[in-house]
């Protein structure tokens, strides 16, 4: 019988053969009920998906759908939001990606199974080196003219002994660290301390792997990472012990920036030109290393939420991303790394949480469409849950969640497309049963901070999708989200007109918001003014004289519907108009209205009913003015428009002259132009104001 392998004597003498069994066990038992849930459910899953296919285009059977999954009386915002009633048919499919992703190899996968044994064949890989030296110096006996060719053509074949000698050298030196740890081994057998990890002993690893790029150095050094990881659990069976903070830390950031470098020297992937990665190809090395590469990974993942100092959490975040590509085959440790870094995505510092986006936005870059959609699916119902309040305090944050989830689904707009399909058409849902039952609980399921951000949020991606300069770079080729645009803009202009009182006109300023951004990118005209006009006319010509109070002005960006002391106050009124004519302005800038050649036929309607309004306002003078001011500058734009086309001599029937008229005109020298500069310097001026008053700055203190 052989001598047994250096590394099953360390197993056998550690004790942990009876961790093994038991993890083999537990794997067993795991394959048994995921097989039985299949038995179960198969059935079942495949009549809900026919059943859910054939009512796509049905809008009745809509209903009937979400209840099968969720009684839709008892779910809420968030439910409905996020599709989750959707989710319910997939359990099983989700199971058995979990069971099958992560099936590496045979035995490749128990996480319980000791380091050391388990790794053990990465150092193997390190004696490939002597065995090519000794071809080397068979060639240059047998083939002594091929030999003096390599020689003058490909010196770096040859010059592969330099290196590998000193490889040898940290061969021997790792070595003689295994010796000891046999000895160490040994001596926790008689209930001795494990070995202490210093700074030399980091030293000597870095040399290694800066050097050679050690296999054998990257095993010991990640084994001390998982110490690491682990350090304060009663339950985990370690080999190194940790006493210094700053070897911590410097082992932490040691194994962060190498593991990368390391891994791209011996297994090297590729790059599409469309930014996507694509796994390592298989090998022999490949199937070797990957179970290491999955055991540090899943420890990274057990580290991220033990770190406090936000510089190490963001190196962590950073580098991690960079190992993605050789762990996608496990959609356990993706969906844990993912849900780990959505958490910081939603609730880190600001730096974090661009960090955390990074590695989230890196995950999406993989050409596995499963895991795209689990990314974009994850990634907007952590949107959803953040948004469901909205303060002074974390609307930055959310705004900055908004902006990056963006980007995101505008990575590829074809994998998108599903998605934004499925959760606009749950907005519609809503819509329709508050249009419906007309209820006060109905009524909250669209007046809510958590369909005004999701409204935002599509108008944003929308927007950036189909923006009118990014197709004109593409060639004129539209996005394949721009059918979504219509729906968008009709459930939109639904949720407004679903309630039409006064304390409900912070809701409809910011949908109107959403859709003067939609319609500023995309440049198609959407009618907003028979929305804002109304909130005008009825604050201005109101029955009765507005009651004075001493309450501060209503922010209309962190409130979506206005408390009841404010009703019929001046500070109200006063804080409405200014509002809905800003907006009123904006929207008369945009380009599909003020870019028109036919804009002073267009603002006819628009001046006809401000005067009538002037006419009838009898209270609020400083509010009247606001009113007046804007309706001279239309005018104005409207006489300065009609001279810049005095001159033309094409008719409305010729569109190419007609387009390429309204593209030469320069809107920002109009009148309408000139005021909007005007009052966003004026509006910036006040908001930076009040965020120093917010954060305490400036202030003069009397005695």
């Amino acid at each position: 019988m052989g001598k047994a392998a250096k590394s099953s004597r360390k197993f056998a003498a550690s004790g942990k053969l009876k961790q093994a069994i038991q993890s083999r066990k537990k794997h067993q038992q795991m394959q048994k009920k995921i097989q039985g849930r299949r038995g179960t459910h198969g059935k079942g899953k495949q009549q809900a998906v026919t059943e859910a296919d054939g009512s796509e285009h049905d809008d009745d059977d809509d209903e009937k759908e979400v209840k099968g999954g969720k009684d839709a009386k008892k779910m809420t915002v968030e439910d409905f939001l996020g599709a989750e009633f959707m989710d319910n048919d997939n359990d099983a499919e989700e199971d058995e990606d979990d069971a099958g992703g992560d099936e590496l190899d045979t035995d490749d996968e128990e996480e319980d199974v000791a380091d050391d044994q388990s790794f053990a064949s990465v150092d193997d890989l390190e004696d490939h080196g002597t065995s090519h030296m000794l071809e080397l110096a068979q060639l240059a006996e047998k083939d002594p003219e091929f030999y003096k060719y390599l020689q003058e053509n490909d010196r770096e074949l040859l010059e592969f002994t330099t290196a590998q000698e000193g490889g040898d050298e940290s061969d021997d030196e790792d070595d003689a660290m295994d010796g000891d740890d046999d000895g160490d081994d040994d001596d926790d057998e008689m209930g001795e301390e494990l070995p202490i990890l210093t700074t030399s002993i980091l030293k000597t690893w870095q040399k290694a792997l800066l050097e050679h790029r050690s296999l054998r150095a990257l095993r010991k050094l990640l084994i001390a990472f998982r110490s690491a990881a682990h350090m304060n659990e009663d339950d985990q069976v370690l080999l190194w012990r940790i006493d210094n903070a700053a070897v911590y830390t410097k082992l932490v950031t040691t194994s962060l920036r190498y593991t990368p470098i390391v891994l791209a020297h011996h297994l090297p992937y590729k790059t599409l030109p469309n930014g996507k990665f694509k796994q390592p190809s298989q090998s022999a090395k490949q199937k070797t290393l990957q179970k290491l590469t999955l055991s540090y990974f899943n420890n990274l993942i057990h580290l991220i939420p033990q770190l406090t100092d936000p510089d190490t959490l963001r190196l962590a975040l950073t580098e991690s991303a960079k190992i993605l590509p050789y762990v996608v085959s496990s959609r356990k440790a993706v969906k844990t790394y993912l849900k780990k870094c959505l958490e910081l995505w939603s609730t880190g510092e600001d730096d974090v949480r661009i960090a955390a986006f990074l590695a989230i936005r890196r995950l999406a870059s993989s050409t596995d469409d499963s895991i795209v959609d689990l990314v974009l699916k994850s990634t907007y119902l952590a949107l959803v849950r953040a948004c469901k309040s909205t303060t002074t305090y974390r609307l930055p944050s959310i705004t900055l969640m908004k902006n990056s989830a963006c980007e995101l689904f505008c990575v590829d707009h074809g994998v998108t497309y599903p998605h934004a399909f499925g959760y606009i058409r749950q907005l519609a849902i809503l819509l329709r049963g508050g249009m419906k039952t007309k209820t006060k609980e109905a009524y909250k399921q669209v007046y809510n901070w958590q369909y005004a951000h999701c409204v935002d949020f599509w108008a944003l991606v929308l927007g950036r999708a189909c923006d009118a300069h990014a197709e004109a770079e593409r060639g004129g080729q539209e996005s394949e989200l721009r059918p979504l645009i219509y729906p968008l803009v009709q459930v939109s202009l639904g949720a407004i007109k679903l309630i039409s009182n006064s304390r409900s006109y912070p809701f409809h300023l910011h949908i109107a918001r959403s859709m003067l951004h939609l319609t500023r990118h995309t440049r198609i005209y959407v009618p907003l003014t028979p929305y804002l006009l109304p909130i005008i006319s009825s604050t201005l010509t109101a029955s009765g004289k507005p009651k004075s109070s001493t309450l501060r002005p209503l922010d209309m960006e962190t409130h979506i519907r206005a408390p009841a002391q404010y009703v019929k106050t001046r500070v109200y009124a006063a804080g409405l108009v200014e509002e809905t004519v800003f907006l009123l302005a904006e929207w008369l800038g945009s380009g599909p209205v003020h870019g028109s050649v036919a804009f002073p036929e267009l603002i006819v309607p628009i001046i006809v009913t401000l005067r009538r309004t002037l006419k009838n306002c009898k209270e609020l003078g400083k509010e009247a003015g606001m009113v007046k001011g804007l309706l001279e500058r239309v005018e104005d734009c409207a006489k300065w428009i009609d001279q810049s086309r005095s001159g033309i001599n094409f008719g409305p029937g010729k569109m190419d002259e007609v387009e390429q008229w309204e593209a030469n005109a320069e809107s920002a020298e109009s009148p309408l132009g000139k005021y909007l500069k005007v009052q966003r310097k004026s509006r910036e001026k006040r908001k930076r104001m009040i965020d120093k008053a917010n954060k305490g700055e400036d202030e003069i203190l009397e005695d």
